[in-house]
């Protein structure tokens, strides 16, 4: 990067520079610019000066513009946040006489930060994650970036072979270990070293061979158990051999495949917690709040997921001979004040089920008035230790032991995550597909500002502690960790920030550590399948949804339409400013083409701003209507608002392919989008935000179906593009829904999903097992963190929740 700088130094384009950096300053009168603010004014820059067509993208300063991600404006110096490959950036200061571009350290450009919004002090905290990666396994290509599985399966294969006696024998030992309810699995105390495991697994084979190949394993368990193998190894003859064949084979030759191979056989995951706390947790009519709805249809849907695979490896092992059975729980909070919904119940069975539960376990009542009725996500701090101490109890007494996995959800999900899985030892997995802190611009930088409606200051720093304390991470897509060569990741967002007046985070993720783990969630597809199977469909579910769809009249119904013979434009999301409804009305209100081609129908739960929870809320909603009633397109436009049930959003999505509509998601941002994969696999042809996890479900090379929210003119000529094509070429909608059918059908199920957990938790539970001391330093640095950061925190807005006027 010096290189380039100096060279724009070195020449006339220093001129160049300095006459955009002063047009930034007098177009905005700003200090602080982001990528898409600075490249709009370069490119009128680029125009107004007239230069050559070349000069945008690949002069000096056109390549320093497009790497630049931020930059600050002071009275003496320019910074530049520079990002010239994904997961690394650097900051670079040009003094204000243009002489020299100086490279800056982080605790500089922290400092800096602070002072634009003149909340600087000399001496604050930092907090600074690096040490405690510095001798673990580290990703040393950024392709690489969120496939630890397949790193740390090299990395171990490539122990074995390097020091064969020491990882033979942390084999045995692992395998050693694994007990049910104190029933020895796999290895008996026959086998007293690796050594001996070796010698042991070719007179087993031996035996083995001479079985007839589906022989049921209790016909030969207790031959085998002379050799010292237990139970475990599989259900019939062949399938035992196979296993031991894997094992001989990975203790002979370590192979990447071999081992993960093995490992996914290895019966050690039996009791799952699925952690979903704040979000109104119950089954139909009661899929959480609006905030949380897909969060909880997201652990539903795993949780069956998980008992069915479960219940399949259990018996691939055949150890269903001993009884034992899959059992899933889902952890969230009671709510007395149910609003006559189960929430209130202690335990409620997960549908479709055999042993997955719904585990509500209540917070401590500081406060009757907050703690018995439903808390919003940006208030629950104050109640997660004790709440995690509280379930500790509750799910060993439920369990009869501990659990194998406990994996988490969102930000608070996860903390309490953190807090059981250190308390009792067990691996812990993160899921957070939103973290909040990319969505809402400078939400760092102005905390306080926010602190009182959002309570970031909790928020971000609970994050900080459970992302470092997981031992895996999952991820829908890529983008969620690292973004791309144009956006910055959710979780590399935690890289370098400033909290003003809290803390400095000088590193705060290792972006290369194998713990990130890319396995994007299923879909329902009993649910959710294709408009053409007709078969499958309910013809009475049709006629309702139609009706609902296109005429009936009803108080949650705004709009009825004057042709309804037009292509439908579909939207479903909950409404706030993130998922911009207001964006979109405003898109088609302003494109006569649009209208003349299409009708557009909102899918939304509320109607009227009285209806919402926040501010924010009613305030979008209100702008919505006032769109809809500036540009009059009452006849063109129909908005439900009612929640619906997954049945009839799925008919909703199978209904507008019948006429061969499309699906238009026009988030701002969006982490991954459920939505997404559901009109895909309803076959509708969907175009989604380019901001965010979208970029991977459509795998759009062309790019030909994301757009920019920001861009009202490209994404309707992308949206007409396509139509236009289908009027001319009437296969090619059919085409374009058949592509999006196969391509969620090859890689978004739920089958994938978790036999992909599984195994992660399996490789994480053996690196945690033959190696525990590389997390001991970090996890108390993480408690410190908890304690004395997060803790009075916390207190403070317990304060709150207690004052005799708090509701």
């Amino acid at each position: 990067m010096y290189e380039l700088l100096q060279a724009i130094l070195d020449s006339d384009e220093k001129t160049a520079l300095r006459q955009l950096l002063s047009t930034l300053r007098s177009v905005s009168g700003k200090h602080y610019f982001l990528r898409n603010e600075i490249l709009h004014v370069f490119a009128d820059y680029c125009q107004q000066s007239q230069k050559p067509a070349y000069f945008y993208h690949s002069s000096s300063i056109g390549k320093l513009i497009h790497y630049t991600h931020e930059m600050i404006q002071e009275e003496e110096s320019t910074w530049f946040v520079i990002r010239q490959k994904i997961a690394s950036q650097e900051v670079w200061r040009l003094v204000s006489d243009f002489s020299q571009f100086e490279l800056m350290t982080p605790q500089a450009f922290l400092d800096m930060s602070d002072r634009l919004v003149n909340r600087y002090q000399p001496h604050i905290l930092e907090i600074d994650l690096h040490p405690f990666y510095e001798d673990s396994p580290t990703i040393s290509d950024s392709r690489n970036i969120g496939q630890g599985l397949a790193f740390l399966n090299h990395y171990l294969s490539d122990r074995l072979l390097t020091d064969p006696e020491y990882w033979v024998e942390a084999v045995f030992q692992a395998l050693h270990h694994l007990k049910y309810d104190g029933i020895p699995l796999l290895i008996s105390d026959r086998i007293t070293s690796g050594i001996d495991l070796a010698k042991q697994i070719k007179p087993a084979l031996k035996f083995l061979i001479q079985r007839p190949s589906n022989e049921p394993y209790a016909e030969f368990r207790f031959h085998l158990q002379e050799f010292g193998f237990e139970p475990g190894w599989g259900n019939t003859a062949a399938r035992v051999c196979e296993t031991l064949e894997l094992l001989e084979r990975l203790i002979d030759n370590p192979q990447p495949a071999i081992l993960e191979a093995f490992v996914a056989r290895v019966p050690a995951v039996f009791r799952v917690v699925l952690i979903s706390i704040h979000g109104w947790v119950g089954q139909q009519d009661v899929l959480g709040r609006d905030e949380t709805l897909g969060q909880v249809i997201y652990v539903l849907e795993q949780a069956r997921s998980l008992e069915n695979k479960l219940q399949a490896e259990i018996k691939l092992a055949g150890l269903d001979l001993l009884g034992i059975q899959p059992h899933v729980i889902i952890l969230t909070r009671l709510i007395p004040n149910c609003e006559g919904t189960d929430c209130n119940l202690r335990l409620e069975k997960v549908q479709s089920t055999k042993n997955a539960w719904i585990l509500r376990v209540p917070f401590a009542k500081f406060n009757p008035e907050v703690t018995n009725n439903w808390i919003s996500k940006s208030e629950i701090w104050p109640y997660l230790e004790t709440f995690a101490q509280d379930a500790e109890k509750e799910l060993l007494a439920q369990f009869q032991g501990k659990p194998n996995l406990i994996i988490g959800n969102y930000s608070d999900g996860n903390l309490v995550a953190s807090l059981l899985s250190r308390s009792l030892k067990v691996t812990q997995c993160n899921i957070a597909h939103s973290l909040e802190k990319p969505k809402y611009l400078f939400s760092n930088l102005y905390w306080q500002d926010l602190e009182d409606q959002h309570h970031f200051s909790a928020q971000f720093t609970a994050d900080l502690i459970s992302m470092n304390a997981a031992d895996f991470i999952i991820t829908s897509s890529c983008q969620e960790i690292v973004g791309t060569p144009d956006t910055i990741g959710q979780y590399e967002s935690y890289k370098c920030f400033t909290m003003p007046n809290l803390y400095h985070v000088v590193d705060g993720i290792n972006l290369f550590s194998p713990k990130f783990n890319m396995v994007p969630p299923g879909v329902s597809e009993n649910i959710f399948f294709p408009y053409s199977q007709t078969q499958d469909r309910d013809p009475h579910l049709t006629k309702q949804v139609s009706d609902l769809l296109f005429n009936r009249e009803a108080s949650q119904i705004l709009g009825d339409l004057d042709d309804i013979d037009k292509r439908p434009i579909l939207a479903v999301a909950p409404i706030n400013s993130i998922k911009n409804y207001t964006g979109l009305a405003e898109l088609f209100a302003k494109s006569q083409a649009l209208q003349e081609h299409c009708n557009l129908i909102l899918l939304t739960s509320k109607l009227y701003p009285h209806e919402a929870t926040k501010p924010e809320e009613a305030e979008e909603i209100q702008k919505l209507h006032d769109i809809i009633h500036q540009y009059d397109l009452f006849g063109r436009i129909r908005w439900i608002g009612m929640r619906l049930p997954s049945i009839e959003i799925a008919e909703a999505y199978r209904l507008v392919s019948d006429r061969q509509g499309i699906y238009l998601r026009f988030a701002l941002f969006e982490s991954f989008g459920r939505s997404i994969l559901e009109a895909m696999i309803s076959g509708l042809p969907t175009f989604a935000t380019e901001f965010g996890g979208a970029l991977e479900i459509l795998d759009d090379r062309d790019r030909r179906f994301h757009i920019n929210p920001t861009d009202l003119a490209r994404t309707t000529e992308k949206i007409l593009d396509f139509l236009n094509q289908c009027d001319t070429q009437p296969e090619y909608w059919h085409e374009t829904s058949e592509w999006m059918i196969q391509r969620i059908r090859n890689r978004y199920t739920w089958e994938i999903h978790t036999s992909q957990l599984l195994l992660l938790a399996k490789i994480f539970s053996f690196w945690n097992f033959v190696a525990p001391e590389k997390n001991e330093a970090r996890d108390r640095y993480m408690e410190t963190l908890f304690h004395l950061i997060y803790k009075p925190i916390a207190d403070k807005i317990l304060e709150q929740h207690n004052l005799p006027c708090s509701n």
